[in-house]
């Protein structure tokens, strides 16, 4: 464990981040203030943590199949070092999420015939959160700025943006770096080029006297265009070698099966998931690029993402709900102005009642929110989430605001059949998402298992077991 040591005390502090404000693309998420801080104070984990040397590592790297092959240096062992032993909660943040976006990357690179590994560089980009930005204003999972997206044909606009749409991103972020290759020769060049810009790879190439590696030119670089690379090799090392570094998820993670569909029209997205049965939260994470929970008449010939599960529902029955989700001039002003206010209200006092939640199978953050009158922000604020992703039987601490099962319109059609079991009478305009709403504790899937209901369809009068 010598190497290790020597490696954490000297290397360590010597080589981590730099802080220069870049044009382009910038490092997410790990300022030099951030890593001072790591530096400082202790991050106890009671998580068993296997030594490792440098040769050891070293070797693994060596066996590593890969079309972007690089040799171990102290530089990129830091980084390993930093995300397997320091800062392990990211690496399995990251390991959450690449079920989501892997695939899609994987698709696209091998369409543009480029490197598959290029995948590991979103991960140092946005940590791959499609809705991530930057300081500087650079957004999704490739960090595009409003200048280089417009290039790619990647649109913003007060409802939608197409920089935050992994598919139309990915592909962008593919044609950017494949000109930086052809720009450079050279994949770690084009890296760098891609976080600080080809000029300054320019600049950084006469400077040294007209060398044309990355770590040729690695002194005439931006200091955090230094860190950039390496970091992206680091991933490409643990993403391999996670079991080696004792890095495994309690439960493996899933990709949400969706398919797309046109509605060729203005959308309502909280009026879809409620006639529809669909979680608004769910539509939200599967169409990251839509802003404010509608489609524009600018943007009304896009495909929505929509849950697999209720693709043929939502096809079969558009015609009976679509003047429902049409959006008006109301709705488009009341959906802008919750999303502009939806982060003072996260971030200002807790209302309603502290409670403790265990979640149940078939829960989501989306669900559970509604239920209780919160938002997914606040849930995942009170108890430290970083992503979307429960578990059955954890628990959550929740500021529930829920009132409504107590109203007198649901009290008033709720009945206790002679067995003992309790009855809804669905009332007009009801559907099992709005009903799951109102009986806090209810979930749509568990009123279909009690009712043997084959779809979501219900209508006035129709009684329902609720338990």
């Amino acid at each position: 464990m010598k190497n290790t040591i020597a490696y954490i005390s000297l290397t360590f502090l010597m080589v981590l981040f730099g802080s220069s404000v870049l044009h382009g693309q910038e490092l997410f998420g790990l300022s030099e203030q951030g890593i001072q801080e790591e530096t400082i104070s202790a991050n106890y984990q009671f998580d068993y943590i296997p030594d490792f040397t440098y040769d050891q590592v070293a070797q693994r790297i060596k066996e590593m199949e890969t079309e972007m092959p690089f040799e171990l240096n102290d530089r990129i062992f830091s980084f390993i070092n930093y995300f397997v032993v320091r800062n392990r909660d990211y690496a399995r943040m990251v390991m959450e999420r690449e079920a989501t976006y892997f695939p899609l990357f994987e698709k696209v690179l091998a369409d543009h015939n480029m490197p598959d590994d290029i995948k590991y560089l979103a991960i140092i980009e946005s940590g791959l959160n499609p809705r991530a930005k930057s300081r500087v204003g650079a957004m999704g999972l490739w960090q595009f700025m409003p200048a280089t997206g417009r290039m790619y044909n990647l649109q913003a606009n007060i409802d939608i943006d197409d920089r935050m749409d992994p598919e139309l991103s990915t592909d962008a972020a593919a044609k950017y770096l494949k000109s930086l290759y052809n720009m450079f020769g050279n994949w770690e060049l084009a890296l760098a080029a891609y976080n600080c810009g080809p000029g300054n790879v320019r600049k950084a190439i006469r400077r040294s006297g007209g060398k044309k590696t990355f770590w040729g030119v690695y002194d005439y670089l931006p200091r955090e265009t230094r860190s950039y690379v390496p970091q992206f090799q680091a991933m490409m090392y643990i993403l391999r070698n996670t079991h080696e570094h004792n890095l495994f998820l309690e439960e493996p993670t899933y990709a949400m099966s969706y398919e797309k569909i046109k509605f060729n029209q203005e959308l309502d997205l909280e009026q879809l998931a409620q006639v529809t049965g669909v979680c608004v939260e769910d539509l939200e994470l599967l169409n990251p690029s839509i802003k404010n929970r509608l489609i524009p008449s600018s943007h009304k010939h896009i495909a929505l993402n929509v849950p697999a599960a209720k693709a043929a529902l939502i096809s079969e029955n558009y015609q009976i709900f679509k003047d429902d989700v049409t959006l008006t001039d109301e709705r488009i002003v009341a959906l802008r102005t919750a999303k502009l206010i939806e982060p003072a209200i996260s971030a200002g006092e807790a209302t309603g009642t502290l409670i403790t939640y265990k979640v149940r199978s078939g829960d989501v953050l989306g669900s559970i929110a509604q239920r209780h009158g919160t938002s997914v922000t606040n849930i995942k604020n009170l108890n430290n989430l970083q992503s979307n992703t429960i578990r059955v039987g954890q628990s959550l601490q929740i500021y529930s605001n829920n009132t409504s099962a107590s109203t007198p319109t649901v009290t008033k059609a709720i009945a206790t059949t002679e067995t003992g079991s309790k009855v809804y009478t669905v009332q007009p305009g009801d559907s099992l998402w709005l009903i799951s709403k109102k009986l806090s504790g209810v979930t749509i899937d568990e009123i279909k298992k009690l009712n043997n209901l084959n779809s979501n369809q219900i209508k006035p009068g129709q009684k329902l077991i609720i338990g």
